[in-house]
């Protein structure tokens, strides 16, 4: 018995090990994109505002503005890990909104077609969110060296 203990011991810390690479993963690949994609509606203000107004989004380029904003700079510090626990929450709130007026059917869906939730575009930005939100960035992050030199609240930031 000591021995399945002593070799699930070594399977789980190994297994640890894989953490900070996966959210460095994540951050990277979904953080990226959603900076170029809130780069874009920033960069086209007057066209996103309009599909904004067509979705019936009250006060079309300020939430244009909003989300655009959220999304570029929340990407780029999802990429860095600074602040990323923290900015993963408005940005899951704008991709629940996106879900709401954009992709309405998806996100009615939920239970009923899940294929089509996990398929729409806010899906993988919303799940990256909440991940960082409950995991934190990781180990290869600006958060995890500010900690480091700040005193952290936990291991992992």
């Amino acid at each position: 018995m000591n021995a399945i203990k002593t070799v699930y011991r070594l399977f789980v810390k190994l297994a640890n090990l894989l953490q900070s690479p996966l959210l460095l993963a994540m951050r990277l690949y979904w953080g990226w994109p959603l900076f170029l994609t809130g780069k874009g509606k920033l960069m086209n203000l007057s066209r996103t505002a309009g599909f904004f107004a067509s979705l019936h989004i009250p006060m079309p380029k300020l939430n244009a503005i909003l989300a655009g904003s959220t999304e570029c700079f929340g990407g780029l510090l999802l990429c860095l890990g600074l602040g990323s626990r923290l900015i993963s929450i408005p940005i899951a709130f704008t991709m629940v909104i996106a879900y709401v007026t954009a992709d309405s059917e998806a996100f009615r869906s939920v239970l009923s077609d899940p294929d089509k939730f996990t398929g729409a575009a806010p899906f993988l930005f919303l799940l990256t969110a909440l991940v960082i939100l409950a995991f934190g960035p990781g180990a290869f992050s600006v958060d995890y060296i500010l900690g480091k030199k700040f005193g952290k609240p936990d291991r992992k930031c």
